[in-house]
């Protein structure tokens, strides 16, 4: 433990750990002995996406009620991107806001969810659209956390590193799952560079949503199915739809589409969802609910080329359309 880390845990009055059902037995008491939090009080929700609600902070608030807990507690989120969304959101509304520390454990939560000081719920089936910018006093990522996760959520991490790459750093178009190890600081270095000169997302910072228009819809959607999508499988899909937008309002080269084609079945190789035709209404619906709209107008961040993003680009609905049916098209038939 670095010094900052270990004065905020000895200042805390009471110090809280947020967890889920699936991360606790694996890592609960050895996080505990380590940070010397064993008196700590455990909060353990349901896993998965569909839990990252109002009725789940709920919870978490009346936990810290319950145990009298004053401005100085400490709430540690030891999970996904789901546990450090919820977690920060609580603490940052909790008596105007606790400190609170993320230890990531998935690959996505390492390299995305739990670094830049967002945080937020789902509302009313569209994906965050209740939040704050609340930092973390730390981030721990260890890969020691890695071992325990299966394929399919090292493939969902995946697929935020190579957002990475087509938007800041061509190398980490190299990333499989041999190497994601080795580039996972690299991840966070430009994150953390890009939310450092635009904390609250008035213009560069929105760059980091490269195949997220389109891919929160997609993830939207999938939550109201029996099968859900990962975080990562749908931005997967997104940057799909983003990279074939690219090409035909930006000019980029059709060989970085062509490119990535050839990944998108790996990166969805374990999903239990596949797209169909009659899913397209739906999810274009959820296009409404997304942040960077304009009005009724999507907006998107796209590509003039690789490490050459741009934001706010108004896409018609129709060429909406045409790119969603286009992943379709990938996802039917890879």
């Amino acid at each position: 433990m670095n010094d900052k880390l270990k004065r905020t845990i000895a200042e805390a009055s009471q110090v809280f750990i947020l967890t889920d059902e699936n991360v606790a037995p694996f890592w609960l008491p050895e996080v505990k002995f380590w940070l010397g939090c064993e008196n700590a009080v455990d909060i353990i929700i349901k896993p998965g996406e569909q839990h990252k609600n109002l009725q789940t902070v709920q919870r978490i608030w009346k936990t810290l009620l319950k145990h009298y807990a004053d401005r100085n507690a400490l709430i540690i989120n030891l999970g996904g991107g789901t546990i450090t969304d919820l977690g920060g959101f609580a603490a940052s509304t909790y008596k105007r806001g606790i400190k609170f520390i993320n230890i990531p454990t998935t690959l996505l939560a390492m390299v995305d969810a739990a670094i830049g000081g967002k945080t937020g719920i789902d509302f009313g089936a569209a994906k965050n659209q209740i939040g704050t910018f609340a930092e973390a006093e730390e981030v721990l990522a260890d890969p020691v956390f890695l071992s325990t996760l299966p394929r399919r959520e090292i493939l969902s991490g995946l697929a935020e590193m190579l957002k990475y790459g087509f938007i800041a750093d061509a190398n980490l178009l190299n990333v499989n799952l041999e190497n994601y190890q080795d580039y996972i600081l690299r991840c966070g270095e430009i994150k953390r560079e890009i939310v450092a000169q635009d904390p609250t997302e008035k213009g560069l910072r929105k760059v980091l949503n490269f195949g997220h228009t389109i891919g929160h819809a997609i993830e939207s959607h999938s939550l109201t199915k029996e099968s859900h999508l990962l975080h990562g499988e749908a931005v997967a899909m997104g940057m799909a739809a983003a990279l074939w937008l690219s090409v035909k309002q930006c000019g980029l080269n059709k060989k970085v589409l062509i490119d990535y084609e050839k990944q998108l079945p790996v990166l969805l190789s374990e999903s239990e969802m596949k797209l169909t035709e009659s899913d397209a209404d739906a999810i274009l619906s959820y296009l409404a609910f997304d942040k960077k709209n304009k009005g009724e107008q999507s907006q998107f961040v796209l590509l003039e080329a690789v490490e050459k993003p741009v934001w706010d680009v108004e896409v018609e609905p129709d060429l909406v359309r045409s790119a969603l049916e286009y992943v379709m098209t990938k996802t039917l038939n890879p």
